[in-house]
Parts: structure tokens; C-alpha cells; sequence
């Protein structure tokens, strides 16, 4: 909804390779909002003003018009990283220099904050749209929200419509995204906690590769180096710990308010089990 709101059709949007917009969205921008994608690269998710800047097309009727930059924060393929606040700094700068939008996709955002207690105002305050979502870390059972200026919302909710993304009698989903946010931000930290725990515990197993520096909000990408990913995810299945393969041999794991601490060591011990 926010590429669609931010943009034209034959527009281009900057983001990563790896951003969710780019990976699991079904070829929407395309689809939906006629855009042309242009994704770069980068270490944990992140790319650089420099990068932005080398990006933007030239004015010329052979290109198409580059329009609007996405960042996810936290970048969940990455590994749940947070991007440096300098680099949300310098690539709004190069934005405003080239009257360029930027969205935050920031699912995460509030893990975000809690990692780097930077204010999520502070984080936000640097794009134009900021989508957050309250299922994830806070634990409401639904919720995603879209947040701009009066007349980008105004504009969005007119394309809701047309899309048919309205909910009637959504209080009660509203209710539960209010309640997380008066209940769970502050807990969002142990969620962290835990799967530092869990991947230094497992950093030492030779049939796994746990990147321990990408290890920094709930989330942790385990490569497995003796057994397909799927393999992996029946048998720990099969010993009750639910995981899920991102690819032939990439696990993801997730820590989240319906995790206990109890819970932890025992996925702990299930993996050694497994990978022993």
C-alpha cells in the first residue's frame, strides 16, 4: 500500500536485494502499482548513501523516474539486523537533495528501538510512511498499520478501498494492538536475550554455522552443514520445537513472548540432540 500510495506507474523503487518488499510479496509492486524495482546489495541487509546516490537515474526519457527508497528495520532475511540511525541519516539526505520518498518497512521497528534505544519517533521521523506490525515480537494475535502525513493516509485508504484491504468491526484487533503497546514493549529485550543465548549456546556444534554477529534482535539464521534444511526441520519437529527452512540449508529461528525461558533450553537441548 505504501509503494502503491508513494508512486506512479513506470516509477523505480530503491531497496535490498534481501527486503521483504522484494522477496515476499508476490510480484505486487508490479502488479499493483506498475513499479519497477531496483535492488541492491549489501551486508546484513543494509546498503549506504553512497549506494542510494549511485542509484538514482539520470533525467532522460529512457529511464524510468527513480521515486521512493525502502529500508526494512529490522531486516528479517538479514537476521532481524538493525540498521544504523547514521545511515537512515545520510541516505535521507541524499532523498531530500533529489526529492526522492522514503518508507520504512519497519514490521520490527519496535525491536528496533529496544535493541539500539534509539525512540522509534527518532527512527521514524526520518521517512515519509513507516509500517509497523503488532503480531510479530509485541504478540497481538493480528494488526499492521500504516502510518504518513494526513494526505498520504488520506490517498491510501482510497486505495485500500480499491484493493478491498478494509475490515469491517476491526476494534477488537485494534483493542489487542493497543494492548501490546501498553504491555509488551518493554519485554521486548528478553526476546533478545534469549536468542543470544540460544546461539552462543549452538555456536560450537560443527554441524551448524551460526553467524553470531547477525545475531541481534529475536531472531537467528542457522546454516546446516550436514542435513538439509527440511530434513532438520521434521526432526526437530518430531521433538516438538518448531522451526522453519528459508532455504536448502537455512533455518530460522524466532524468539517471541510465547517463548519462555524453560522453553530456550529445552530448544537448546533438542538442537544439540540433533546436531550432535
Amino acid at each position: 500500500m505504501a509503494v502503491k500510495t508513494h508512486t506512479q506507474p513506470g516509477d523505480e523503487v530503491i531497496l535490498n536485494r534481501d527486503s521483504h518488499i522484494f522477496t515476499y510479496e508476490c510480484g505486487t509492486a508490479a502488479v499493483f502499482s506498475g513499479v519497477q524495482l531496483y535492488p541492491l546489495d549489501g551486508k546484513f541487509g543494509f546498503f549506504t548513501a553512497g549506494d542510494v546516490e549511485q542509484s538514482i537515474r539520470p533525467d532522460n526519457p529512457h529511464h524510468p523516474v527513480t521515486r521512493l527508497i525502502c529500508i526494512e528495520n529490522t531486516h528479517n532475511r538479514a537476521g532481524g539486523t538493525v540498521w544504523p540511525e547514521k545511515w537512515i541519516a545520510e541516505i535521507r539526505s541524499v532523498a531530500d537533495r533529489h526529492g526522492l520518498s522514503m518508507h520504512l518497512d519497519g514490521a520490527r521497528l519496535w525491536n528496533a528501538s529496544a535493541a539500539s534505544s534509539v525512540p522509534v519517533s527518532e527512527t521514524a521521523s526520518r521517512f515519509d510512511s513507516v509500517s509497523v506490525c503488532f503480531s510479530k515480537g509485541l504478540g497481538a494475535p493480528a494488526g499492521s498499520l500504516l502510518a504518513g502525513s494526513r494526505d498520504f493516509i488520506a490517498k491510501a485508504r482510497r486505495n485500500r478501498k480499491r484493493m478491498g484491504g478494509g475490515m469491517r468491526q476491526a476494534g477488537i484487533l485494534a483493542a489487542a494492538a493497543l494492548y501490546s503497546l501498553d504491555h509488551h514493549m518493554e519485554r521486548l529485550k528478553d526476546d533478545h536475550a534469549a536468542a543470544g543465548r540460544f546461539s552462543r549456546a549452538l555456536s560450537d556444534l560443527p554441524a551448524l554455522s551460526i553467524d553470531l554477529e547477525s545475531v541481534q534482535t529475536n531472531m537467528v539464521f542457522i546454516r546446516t552443514l550436514k542435513m538439509k534444511a527440511a530434513d532438520a526441520v521434521r526432526l526437530l519437529a518430531e521433538k516438538g520445537v518448531r522451526v522453519i527452512a528459508t532455504g536448502p540449508d537455512r533455518l530460522r529461528v524466532v524468539f517471541h513472548l510465547d517463548v519462555s525461558a524453560s522453553q530456550t533450553d529445552e530448544a537448546i537441548g533438542v538442537f544439540r540432540d540433533v546436531f550432535k
